[in-house]
């Protein structure tokens, strides 16, 4: 007998209720933190796998190391614009006049005022946000120039609460978008232009313009020339912002705490559960709006309602993009109501992104995202060098984005390989070469949304037991309205 196992006498062996015949140690306690489903749309988590946050982990992983790393890796890789200096070195006036018209527009806006460097003392000139000026390249051929601080100093001087901006989860957004389905709501989907600087700064947050940037600014509005300095030999501009301008840690909340209070002034009540739903009874029945930002969607079964509900936001925000009618484009879904009380999702341009982005020929075609082994992880495979490495976190996070709102048959596979973004292999391309080409011969599928009723709930749940490699468990479940 095992030293390590006692024998406790009984005189009931074996019978209902007796004592244990060994003293096994007891289970452990189990621990689910590590799995990815804990994680996924969690919009109060710094961990989230969720879009933006699962794209820039690794990037933001060790800032502290390297600083500048996340910020080649958006300009870099993710985003198709430059910085002003590269910008005006590929495309000379044009990108002067894209950033000339941008500093106009900021100055029209008070965005900002112009402060004298003497009244400055040397900690707020060293704690000045230096200013980021881009050069976006449109599709259409266009340039546009773009403006935002870079508040990484700001960082440390507040909590996560002081600057954390909520927005509307996966769930919710499905959920009011099936209920539009249901009851034939007349939906709006609306978008706010420079929502951001509608929002004033609450703290004195000074911005610094140096190089070209000083002499497009004095061009857009002369009175700047009266507030230039000299700082190792080059001309420096110090401006206090008035606006939320983008960069600064705060200007998401204070964007968001502007348009809930609106909203709010109005007689909407904010959804217990996700603070960007927000509801108002008008006329016996319910009108729901739901924001990701500055894009939002209203619905109500009265059109006249609708109408009403964006101009009293187009009163206070100004002139809105707007869409009317049974087909949208929200937060990268294409979406189709349809006459039998269903809403059709379709994402098939950033499918085809995705398999863009791996640069790589996607001909062939699978039956299935993956196959037996998609568990199954080989040591002996070499890792991925570091250019690969990136472009398999970045088609990873698009896909995941698909995966949670168009694309539900890839789930698996993705979830499986969001754990591998970080330390990535030729198996692992493998997998997701396997998952692109399931895509590729399923481009054109999309997802069909619908409910019987709003108050009968059905669930489904099972486990497979001892599935993996380490003898854990699987557990998937399902809901139903109606």
């Amino acid at each position: 007998m095992n030293d390590n196992v006692s024998v406790v006498p009984s005189n009931s062996e074996g019978s209902l209720g007796a004592a244990p015949r060994y003293n096994l140690r007891g289970n452990r306690e189990r621990d689910y933190s590590h799995r990815l489903d804990h994680l996924m749309d969690d919009n109060t988590n710094t961990k989230s796998y969720d879009t933006q946050f699962q794209l820039l982990q690794d990037a933001a992983a060790d800032l502290s190391q390297a600083p500048e790393k996340m910020y080649n890796y958006i300009y870099g890789h993710v985003m198709t614009q430059m910085t002003a200096t590269a910008g005006i070195k590929k495309h000379g006036g044009r990108a002067i006049d894209a950033l000339f018209n941008e500093f106009c527009q900021l100055d029209d806006k008070s965005v900002f005022e112009p402060i004298m460097a003497t009244t400055l003392s040397k900690q707020q000139k060293l704690d000045a946000l230096r200013a980021i000026n881009l050069i976006k390249e449109k599709r259409c051929g266009k340039l546009k120039g773009r403006t935002c601080a870079d508040g990484r100093s700001q960082r440390g001087k507040y909590s996560k609460e002081q600057t954390a901006s909520p927005t509307v989860s996966t769930d919710e957004l499905m959920l009011s978008l099936m209920i539009d389905a249901l009851e034939q709501r007349d939906v709006a989907t609306a978008d706010v232009v420079g929502a951001y600087l509608l929002a004033y700064m609450k703290d004195f947050v000074v911005l610094k313009l140096t190089r070209a940037a000083v002499n497009i600014m004095c061009k857009a509005n002369s009175k700047y020339e009266n507030f230039l300095t000299m700082e190792h030999g080059k001309r420096v501009l110090y401006l206090r912002l008035q606006k939320a301008l983008y960069g600064c840690v705060q200007s998401a909340l204070l964007w968001y705490e502007l348009f809930s209070n609106t909203l709010k002034g109005e007689g909407f009540l904010l959804n217990s559960y996700d603070p960007c739903i927000a509801n108002k009874e008008i006329n016996g029945t319910q009108c729901t709006i739901a924001w990701y930002v500055n894009d939002n969607k209203v619905s109500h079964v009265d059109e006249a309602v609708v109408t009403d509900i964006l101009q009293k936001i187009e009163q206070k925000f100004g002139k809105m993009t707007i869409t009317r009618g049974k087909e949208h484009t929200f937060l990268g879904m294409k979406i189709t109501f349809n006459d039998d009380k269903t809403v059709k999702i379709i994402m098939e341009e950033y499918v085809q992104e995705a398999i863009s982005d791996f640069k790589e020929d996607i001909t062939t075609v699978a039956t299935t995202p993956a196959n037996k082994n998609l568990f199954n992880v080989n040591p002996q495979s070499p890792r991925l060098d570091k250019a690969k490495s990136d472009r398999f976190h970045s088609v990873v996070a698009k896909l995941l984005y698909i995966s949670k709102r168009g694309r539900l048959d890839i789930q698996l596979a993705i979830a499986f390989l969001c754990t591998r973004v970080s330390c990535c292999t030729d198996e692992d391309w493998t997998k997701l070469k396997r998952v692109l080409r399931y895509l590729h011969g399923t481009l054109h599928e999309f997802l069909v949304l619908g409910a019987d009723c709003l108050t009968r709930l059905r669930t489904w749940v099972d486990a497979a037991y001892g599935v993996h490699h380490d003898m854990k468990s699987h557990t998937g479940g399902a809901i139903s309205l109606g």
